[in-house]
């Protein structure tokens, strides 16, 4: 019942973040990646987001929830939203949804090339975090070029990506290309990285990957 309606989604970069994007778009809800906020530091980015946005609703996990949950109930604006902490939910409501049936919902009918998938922010890190409009033609055209540069991407290779999620290349790189040309990906924690960078190196032996998308700098690190 939400919608068309935005959705924050607040996680660390693993699997659970991958489920809510994909809830989301099968939703028809749109959602919102960003940072999620940390104990004792400013919230001013995220309220600039929840406000542009005009969240109805944030989806995080209970660790992410346990250390900021005391801030979420002294700001307002955050404390308004409502809050669904999606490891402790339960799967029941789940199995109503159908995809088509008798309660009417039809998804060919609800997404189309024009629909809205996500809004997507800048860092913040220089400026207010600016948010940019993305329908599923635009997703499937950046795909599409992805594709005409690596060429044809099968089951027998594999990519390693450790970026971060709430960015383009992450997201759309990293996830939603290896899932539109049908190859594994193998997701690594940008922490996990920074931490110890020769990790990326080790994993790309150790899956045997074909590709790894990354920045300059994370050259310069492995030096």
């Amino acid at each position: 019942g939400m919608k068309g309606e935005r959705a924050l989604l607040l996680y660390p970069p693993g699997l659970d973040y991958v489920a809510a994007f994909f809830g989301c778009l099968y939703a028809g809800v749109i959602a919102v990646p960003a940072y999620p906020p940390r104990f004792n530091r400013s919230l001013s980015r995220l309220l600039v987001i929840v406000r542009d946005a005009q969240a109805a609703v944030a989806l995080t996990d209970s660790r992410i929830y346990s250390r900021v949950s005391q801030q979420i109930k002294d700001t307002p604006e955050l404390s308004s939203l409502d809050w669904l902490v999606t490891d402790e939910a339960s799967g029941n409501d789940a199995g109503r949804m159908e995809v088509s049936g008798e309660n009417g919902f039809d998804i060919s009918d609800t997404i189309n090339s024009d629909t809205l998938a996500f809004l997507q922010y800048t860092s913040g890190s220089t400026a207010s975090p600016k948010g940019i409009m993305l329908t599923h033609n635009n997703l499937l055209h950046n795909i599409d070029r992805i594709e005409q540069c690596l060429g044809a991407m099968n089951d027998s290779q594999a990519m390693m990506a450790w970026l971060p999620p709430y960015h383009d290349m992450g997201l759309i790189g990293g996830i939603l290309h290896p899932l539109y040309s049908g190859y594994p990906v193998i997701l690594m924690s940008p922490l996990d990285f920074l931490q110890r960078p020769i990790r990326w190196l080790q994993a790309i032996s150790h899956y045997r990957c074909t590709i790894s998308p990354a920045p300059n700098f994370a050259y310069d690190l492995c030096v």
